[in-house]
């Protein structure tokens, strides 16, 4: 018994079209030197879709023959015949349709839920005989029911929405300083500060709209700058507000006052975490879930980054998807390195060499040194 012979059974869920409507497709494939067979699927396998083609080969169309359908689950056939699905173990291979042989193309299943049947193998063939089919290489395996994809709903709270706020690496209310040479990838912008407070960059106008620096890959902007800008910032200041309202707002956290405010060496995974006092990171923390989870952390007071400190994503983790909202300052000290979107209400400063994959969102001022800021991707 060959491939085809060891494959086919058990699809009587299926919704198979009337014999004589698949008959009435012939020719939509095309003949060809030799035989092929192929199927195409659509949706998922709670509700899927199957259209078979069988390709006859040039010296057999016009010749009477024999359609096959069929498929094998856990090792037992079963065939399609002009009544139905019919189980087969043994003699002779149940039929399909029968007549002169010529290329066809037609929906054998419609919209059904095969999520019974995932491993299923899906068999077609044709042949002037039964042993002409299987002898011949008439026959192949065009499909296996696949198992729906494992769906893993996200951890944690619904994301913060930063509005036109997430469009910059670095917002602040006040001033935007540099200790050069900083590395910014990612819009700076300061409002309803005028341009002057863009202070260590030293800017290149580009017209009356925008500004650029050897230190940052993007565009400089402030308040004093021509519209749109002037209304673009003002906008940007006010989701900037308005998401650290949000994320100052929710309720009922996850995790309550973890670690007493020392959070160092800690596995932080999705949810909501606050705090009703400040938050030191003395030593490498990790942010670990999947690329859909959620992190927001609500700090009553200050947030301290410790000297070559790591916050370093696991399993996945987006830093788009973590907001710190601290209602005291951010120090994210020498050498360390920090990820999320920050949202601060008094202040946040990066001292020499330390780094934010994320973005500082301040209603204060942002302070630089020798600093890298990348804004993530959306």
């Amino acid at each position: 018994m060959n491939i085809f012979q060891s494959s086919l059974k058990k699809l009587a869920q299926l919704l198979v079209l009337p014999l004589l409507s698949l008959i009435m497709l012939m020719n939509v494939a095309v003949a060809a030197p030799s035989a092929s067979f192929s199927a195409v699927a659509s949706g998922t396998t709670s509700r899927l879709s199957l259209t078979v083609t069988v390709n006859v080969a040039d010296a057999d169309v016009g010749l009477n023959g024999n359609y096959y359908l069929g498929y094998l689950y856990k090792g037992a056939w079963t065939f399609l015949t002009p009544t139905g699905w019919v189980s087969y173990t043994s003699g002779t291979v149940p039929v399909f349709a029968n007549g002169p042989l010529a290329s066809a193309s037609g929906d054998v299943i419609s919209n059904a839920d095969l999520s019974a049947l995932v491993g299923a193998q899906v068999y077609v063939g044709y042949g002037r005989t039964e042993s002409d089919m299987i002898n011949n290489g008439k026959n192949a395996l065009v499909y296996t029911v696949p198992s729906n994809p494992v769906v893993v709903p996200p951890v944690g709270p619904a994301p913060v929405l930063l509005g036109t706020s997430g469009n910059y690496a670095i917002l602040a209310k006040t001033a935007v300083s540099t200790v050069p040479a900083s590395a910014i990838t990612g819009n700076v912008a300061v409002s309803p500060a005028a341009t002057s407070f863009l202070t260590g960059f030293s800017l290149t106008m580009v017209g009356t709209t925008s500004a650029t620096s050897p230190q940052v890959t993007g565009f400089l902007y402030g308040a004093d700058m021509t519209a749109p800008t002037s209304t673009s910032l003002t906008t940007a200041v006010l989701d900037m507000q308005t998401a650290y309202a949000d994320a100052a707002g929710r309720i009922t956290p996850d995790f309550l006052n973890l670690g007493a405010g020392n959070i160092g060496g800690k596995t932080l995974t999705g949810g909501l975490y606050n705090w009703g006092t400040s938050v030191m990171v003395p030593a490498d923390i990790a942010i670990s879930g999947g690329a859909n989870d959620v992190w927001i952390f609500q700090v009553a007071g200050d947030l301290n980054v410790s000297p070559n400190a790591r916050v370093i994503l696991e399993g996945g983790a987006l830093a788009k998807n973590i907001f710190w909202q601290v209602s005291g300052e951010v120090i994210i000290s020498t050498g360390a390195h920090f990820e999320g979107n920050i949202l601060s209400k008094t202040g946040i400063t990066l001292r020499t060499g330390a780094s934010l994959n994320g973005r500082a969102l301040s209603q204060t001022m942002v302070a630089l040194d020798a600093a890298t800021v990348v804004k993530p991707a959306p």
